[in-house]
């Protein structure tokens, strides 16, 4: 037993030896938790003698199941583990397989991926002619998901016995799930608390089956998660969790880290010792993070030496930011270190660009983790195929995006142009003109003249101007807007402000499309050494759970990071939840950390660009800067988030109650039926529906 407890220290000792009861474990970055729960399972089997068979332990993902499944075997004898350590969703699978003949469902139900749920969507969607530019598939499926939430649908819509007595496209939806017997990761939940709470044998059976539940990232739980563990939990009312609510950084998909912070428990234990990142990384980390309010105190501590000061750079673009990383991790490799070594985070993938170009030009290997290289992503190629159309005729080009967005214009179509440009030998678009005067298509004939009109001005006209007409007059922005896909615009919007800075910086050149095609071409060419060894990058909610011996935090500018658009829409608790993922993206480090932002215009606050707020809460003795960081740079920041901050402060006015009635300029008379203090805004009842509406826009009706 001794052997259990040798590579632990006090504090995780004294956490693995409480077995009974409700108890709550307070781990930060980096002090071993994935140990502790190891440790404590193997404690319950070997010194307890409980069964495996008995134990739940849940993971929040396959990935982090299979290290403790790992972890586990290598401390319990063989044969003494089980499948009880899995995912929630996993866990919930078993329990259906075993309980769900009770609502009428075979065995083998289907388990749906989020591309079948957007194949029914599509189904329902087109039955009820429900257009692209009414609703997207994502909206719809977004719809469903909070009628799910909102409503007790398994009752109503998903038993063999269900009478539908009205069929819309949401009824629909559920129909089709029901006829395939077919349930979504959301009703892998929901169905698992609908039989525990609808059949007490069901209940009385898990409940005293699982005689010890443990839970890892317990902070990243969302309600209905909650509700299921603590159902199990309900009988032996021995519930282990563990978590950072410093590192909660999914509330926007529905987390709620307060209920790890309210969580009524026996006892309490802070693991605080960090054994990844030097003394000075993790004092960067805490003077950050402290500036938060929803947490539970603690102060991450080490005894690894202290090693090198964390570095702030200040660059006087985007492109001399991402050439100094890249400088950086050169020297890096001089003297030592492997590619593999460093990576470089962000908060939103577009900001990968600049840092890309900058690495391709230095030929370091490079990884986007979890993503797609810049270049390579479906609406950059598609945007560049515009371009190398107009500029060249080009074929390739032209297979590309004849039909993106839909123009009608199908394999039939296509063979016949094939057949009249090999003929002729002549272009495809040449050949698309000769065969649209016999088709009479009039979305091709609008394309063409496009087209023609665009080859007609290509050089009268600047390219990031050619392409934000062709983008817009095509219809493909207005595709993309209505998929409703953030990041696949903000890609677009980068690679315009990108060829906007190629003309700034080649304004004394004479270029055009062309060259600026072929310059582009050396940065998208992938014919470099794939070498294993290669420089990581990846979004900052990639990188959890991720640990290198150097990293670099690029795009360090207000209203980026933190995220003015993040606080716009769920204010306080959008700010804290980005400053977590400052303190969860430093404490990625181990040896080296590398701060990093720059000059220039910044398109999502449409200002110019000034340091994040975060470096400013940073005390001044724990960075070195370097760069030329003016005093009135930091003073735009303090102008910024004066701004941004008074919309998450406004003046205070009187909040109404649910059930008072309103009245609104436009929408008439309604009742209050929901009031959410944390988002500011109150979901009324109209004549013509519901809306959500904030409090400053009703008048209360006396």
């Amino acid at each position: 037993m001794n052997d259990l407890f040798e590579h632990l220290n006090q504090h995780q000792i004294e956490a693995v030896k409480a077995t009974e009861g409700r108890i709550r474990v307070t781990a930060g970055a980096g002090s071993g938790k994935t140990r502790v729960l190891a440790h404590r399972y193997a404690y319950l089997v070997n010194a307890l003698g409980i069964s495996p068979s008995n134990i739940l332990c849940v993971t929040f993902t396959n990935k982090a199941a299979n290290e403790m499944k790992k972890r586990i075997g290598g401390m319990v004898s063989a044969g003494n583990t089980n499948d009880f350590v899995c995912t929630l969703h996993g866990f919930c699978v078993k329990f259906l397989r075993k309980e769900i003949h009770r609502l009428g469902y075979p065995h083998n139900f289907i388990v749906l991926d989020e591309e079948d749920s957007k194949d029914l969507a599509k189904l329902a969607m087109k039955e009820f002619d429900l257009e692209a530019n009414q609703i997207t598939v994502k909206q719809f499926l977004a719809s469903i998901a909070r009628f799910k939430r909102t409503s007790p649908y398994i009752y109503g819509f998903m038993l063999p016995s269900s009478i539908f007595k009205t069929i819309n496209e949401t009824s629909r939806y559920f129909q089709l799930q029901l006829k395939s017997f077919a349930l979504d990761f959301d009703d892998l939940i929901y169905f698992t608390i609908y039989i525990l709470e609808n059949y007490s044998d069901a209940k009385a059976y898990w409940q005293d089956k699982l005689n010890y539940i443990m839970v890892d990232e317990a902070q990243d739980f969302s309600e209905r998660n909650w509700t299921l563990i603590e159902l199990l939990s309900e009988h032996h009312k021995n519930l282990f969790i563990v978590g950072d609510p410093d590192q909660s950084i999914y509330e926007w998909r529905g987390a709620r880290p307060e209920l790890f912070l309210n969580f009524d428990s026996d006892k309490d234990f802070i693991l605080e010792e960090n054994y990844r990142s030097t003394p000075n990384i993790l004092e960067v980390a805490n003077s950050v993070i402290k500036n938060n309010k929803k947490r539970i105190e603690k102060r991450l501590i080490t005894n690894i030496s202290k090693g090198k000061n964390v570095i702030h750079y200040h660059g006087k673009d985007d492109a001399d930011e991402s050439d100094w990383i890249a400088n950086q991790i050169v020297q890096f490799k001089k003297s030592g270190f492997a590619y593999s070594d460093c990576a470089i985070l962000y908060r939103a993938s577009y900001l990968s660009r600049s840092v890309e170009q900058a690495l391709l030009k230095k030929k370091i290997s490079y990884t986007v983790w979890g993503g797609i290289r810049f270049f390579e992503r479906k609406e950059i190629k598609d945007a560049l195929g515009y371009l190398k159309l107009i500029a060249y005729y080009d074929d390739l080009a032209f297979r590309r995006i004849i039909n993106v967005p839909s123009r009608k214009f199908g394999r039939v179509s296509m063979e016949k142009v094939q057949k009249i440009a090999e003929a002729q030998k002549i272009s495809l678009y040449d050949a698309l003109k000769i065969f649209n005067k016999e088709s009479g298509n009039e979305q091709i004939k609008a394309f063409i003249t496009l087209v023609d009109d665009m080859v007609a001005r290509k050089n009268s006209v600047s390219i990031s101007d050619l392409l934000n007409y062709v983008l817009n007059e095509s219809g493909y922005m207005n595709m993309i807007r209505t998929d409703s896909d953030e990041e696949r615009l903000e890609n677009l919007e980068e690679l315009l402000s990108s060829i906007k800075n190629y003309e700034h910086a080649n304004q004394d050149d004479e270029i055009s499309i062309d060259t600026y095609l072929q310059d582009i071409a050396l940065y998208t060419n992938a014919d470099y050494k794939n070498d294993e060894s290669t420089v990581k990058l990846m979004t900052i909610h990639q990188s959890k759970g991720l640990e290198f011996p150097i990293v670099f935090i690029c795009g360090l500018t207000e209203g980026v990071f933190p995220s003015h658009r993040s606080i716009r829409e769920r204010k306080g608790s959008a700010l804290e939840e980005e400053r977590r993922l400052f303190y969860v993206a430093s404490t990625r480090a181990e040896k080296h950390l590398f701060l990093t932002e720059s000059e220039g215009y910044n398109a999502s606050s449409g200002t110019d660009k000034y340091p994040s707020r975060f470096i400013s809460e940073i005390a001044d003795n724990l960075v070195e800067v370097e760069g030329n960081l003016r005093p009135e740079l930091l003073e735009g920041t303090k102008y910024l988030v004066k701004s941004i901050d008074s919309e998450i402060d406004p003046e205070p006015i009187t909040p109404l109650n649910v059930g008072e009635h309103v009245s609104h300029m436009v929408f008439g008379e309604g009742v209050v039926v929901e009031v959410n203090l944390e988002e500011d805004t109150c979901k009324v009842h109209f004549k013509d529906g519901d809306r959500h509406i904030r409090p400053s826009f009703l008048t209360p009706l006396v």
